[in-house]
């Protein structure tokens, strides 16, 4: 299983740092990064693979929205499954 990770906000040190530690953490293995700065702008996305998570899906959620909260940024995160069946209507 993977899901996909969106991080947008303010430019500032940590935001991958922060985010990765997490995933980290939680025995989830980030296996792609794409990231753009534009002017003071940052955007990330990652993608992924929960398949030796320790936590469940919900935890993963709400551990990022409370790093979100903290450094000024919105993240999104999203199951594989929902991502694609969005992209499929």
């Amino acid at each position: 299983m993977r899901a996909v990770i969106a991080v947008i906000g303010k430019d500032m040190v940590g935001i991958l740092a922060n985010v990765s530690q997490k995933c980290a953490e939680y025995g989830i293995n980030v296996t792609e990064v794409t990231q753009s700065i534009l002017q003071d702008m940052f955007a990330m996305i990652m993608m992924v693979d929960l398949s030796k998570s320790t936590v469940p899906f919900a935890t993963l959620v709400d551990s990022m929205e409370k790093i979100g909260e903290e450094m000024g940024l919105k993240i999104y995160v999203m199951h594989e499954d929902i991502f694609n069946s969005m992209h499929r209507i």
